[in-house]
């Protein structure tokens, strides 16, 4: 499985639990894993190897552990548009996203982390999808640029 395909599979699960919301603390690691769990399972069989599965988990556990934090970036970019009120799967490819670049322990490059999540955006969303993702993300890499 490519890095890519682990992306797929990750926002399959954040897509997910978006819709099936755990009704208390208690349950959250458990939908979560079911979510991870269920997206893995659909991958394409026989290419995920552990590094894939460890990589997908990550993802989805830290985005959900900082979502708070990655809505308010998520709205500051926005103009305009409530993560709540945006298309599912361009809410949740950004999401996916703003936590690789500004949350993961193994940040990635801003340009490569933006043309995954567009590409993402463009396979499984709208055909604005990808111009609505790309204009968030890149105004947060450069708000994030200007900091340093």
């Amino acid at each position: 499985m490519s890095r890519r395909q682990a992306r797929e599979a990750a926002l399959q699960a954040l897509f997910q639990l978006d819709f099936n919301k755990p009704e208390g603390e208690e349950q959250r690691e458990a939908y979560e894993t079911l979510a991870v769990d269920t997206a893995l399972a659909e991958a394409e069989t026989g290419s995920l190897t552990a590094k894939d599965s460890e990589y997908v988990q990550t993802v989805v556990h830290g985005t959900r552990r900082f979502l708070p934090e990655v809505d308010t970036l998520l709205a500051q970019q926005s103009r305009g548009w409530k993560p709540e009120r945006m298309a599912a799967v361009d809410r949740n490819v950004a999401r996916l996203a703003i936590f690789e670049m500004c949350f993961a322990e193994e940040r990635l490059d801003a340009g490569i982390v933006i043309n995954e999540a567009v590409e993402l955006a463009k396979k499984y969303g709208t055909d604005d999808s990808g111009r609505f993702v790309n204009g968030i993300l890149d105004a947060l890499a450069k708000k994030q640029k200007q900091k340093k």
